[in-house]
């Protein structure tokens, strides 16, 4: 199976890690060039939405305090009360007396918990704007070093990490502010990203031809069980997704959701002897027992695309091997530790590790959904609303992943389009949404 991806021109949508931005910071080379840049970003960026209020810099050591510094000078030549304070020697009433709060104290890159003086200090601040990241902030991981402020907006330069997507990282850092600073795309391609923001950049959805036909345009089984529902709102989301044929495949007669949906009764043996039936989605809603048995069967049979979800995951607790010949996983937290143990502080580490183990794209569903696929490449979704979490938009997500394999997508792509449409689609439903009033919205959105 291909896992690879074309990379989007000018590397847009890459999120670089601290320890890969300090390589972009060393082969660039012209430091001071760069904090100048740096600093006046700051200070537009500050300027163009906030009033003008008594200011105070919170300095760090490193370069972070240095865009600090040059953003008071820019700040100071406007006619702005800027005072700055090596974090070190301010007192909690001097952040606490100040109208805004330049937090510049440390970069994404901290590796240690903050002390309880600077924790005090960030406390005190009544609004605060972060340079890079909120100090405390784990840029790879988006995880707190013992605390991290709350910021009304952070500027960051060049890319973004990983940590301004990643909760609870993205939540601190409030709005995040992009500043192009005059560094090369050539250099970045040199640093070698392997991680991106899910979007349409990472991927192209399939176009329908004149001449196609209803199986050029793929077939998609569904198997159901005795929860019908499941395989329902995933056999909807395969149909409005543009699969040309969908099936359910089950035991016993059951209600279709819509006129186009087929029902079948064969045995599993029967359907797999149909050479158009290359493309399954195993698991939801189908007791996991006759899960386990029915993804082994699909896997020995070779050849297919098999989108494994729910109780298919929860029938390889704690045997990730039962998972090799899947073409995409779709595990919730929950699920994902049953299969693969906990994920720990690194979550995103966690789902490279379980895409190598098991040879599939690992789709980590959260507020902060991860695809993560065999050979590194990773990509993290940031445009979920809230009220996608409920009942069933998981079936619906399998549904349409599974569309996209059938239509022609490699694994990784498909995922990376399948999470994107699914925020895209509960986005344009809004608040009180249902899982089913999200396969309408797909017809709209998947096809190109």
């Amino acid at each position: 199976m291909a896992y690879s991806f074309e990379r989007p021109e000018n590397f847009a949508g890459a999120l670089l890690t601290p320890a890969q931005m300090s390589r972009a910071d060393a082969l660039a080379g012209n430091t001071d060039t760069l904090m100048e840049a740096a600093g006046r970003a700051v200070a537009r960026s500050i300027m163009q939405r906030c009033g003008k209020v008594p200011v105070l810099v919170l300095a760090g050591p490193g370069n972070n305090g240095g865009d600090g510094r040059v953003a008071a000078r820019y700040l100071a030549q406007e006619g702005w009360p800027v005072r700055v304070r090596d974090f070190h020697e301010a007192a909690p009433e001097e952040t606490m007396r100040a109208g805004l709060v330049i937090d510049a104290i440390f970069g994404a890159g901290l590796s240690r918990d903050l002390d309880d003086r600077t924790i005090a200090l960030l406390k005190a601040a009544r609004r605060l704007v972060a340079v890079d990241v909120p100090s405390g902030l784990d840029g790879t991981t988006g995880r707190i070093r013992g605390f991290a402020p709350q910021a009304e907006f952070t500027i960051t330069f060049v890319r973004k990490k990983p940590g301004h997507l990643l909760f609870p990282g993205r939540a601190l850092c409030g709005e995040v502010l992009l500043r192009d600073i005059g560094m090369a795309d050539a250099i970045i391609g040199q640093v070698q990203p392997d991680i991106w923001e899910n979007g349409p950049a990472l991927f192209r959805l399939p176009q329908r031809t004149a001449t196609g036909h209803k199986y050029s345009n793929g077939d998609v089984t569904v198997l159901s069980g005795s929860l019908p529902g499941a395989a329902r709102l995933a056999a909807m989301a395969a149909r409005r997704a543009g699969a040309g044929m969908v099936s359910i495949a089950a035991k016993h007669a059951m209600p279709l959701p819509e006129a186009g949906i087929l029902l079948r009764h064969e045995k599993l043996r029967v359907l797999l002897a149909d050479a158009r039936r290359k493309t399954w989605v195993v698991g939801p809603g189908l007791g996991i027992a006759a899960a386990g048995k029915k993804l082994a069967r699909l896997v020995a049979a070779g050849g297919l695309s098999i989108v494994a979800d729910a109780d298919a995951l929860t029938a390889c607790e704690s045997a990730p091997q039962h998972l090799r010949g899947v073409s995409v996983i779709t595990p919730h937290e929950g699920e994902f530790v049953r299969v693969f143990g906990p994920a720990g502080p690194d979550k995103l580490a966690a789902a490279r590790r379980a895409a190598i183990l098991t040879g599939a794209v690992v789709v980590l569903k959260g507020p902060d959904t991860i695809i993560a696929a065999p050979g590194g490449v990773a990509a993290i979704n940031a445009n979920a609303p809230a009220w996608l979490a409920t009942g069933g938009t998981g079936d619906v997500l399998s549904g349409l992943i599974a569309a996209l394999l059938a239509r022609g997508m490699a694994p990784f792509p498909a995922a990376c389009a399948g999470v994107w449409l699914h925020g895209e689609a509960a986005n344009a439903a809004g608040p009180g949404m249902l899982a089913e009033d999200l396969p309408p919205l797909l017809g709209r959105l998947a096809h190109g």
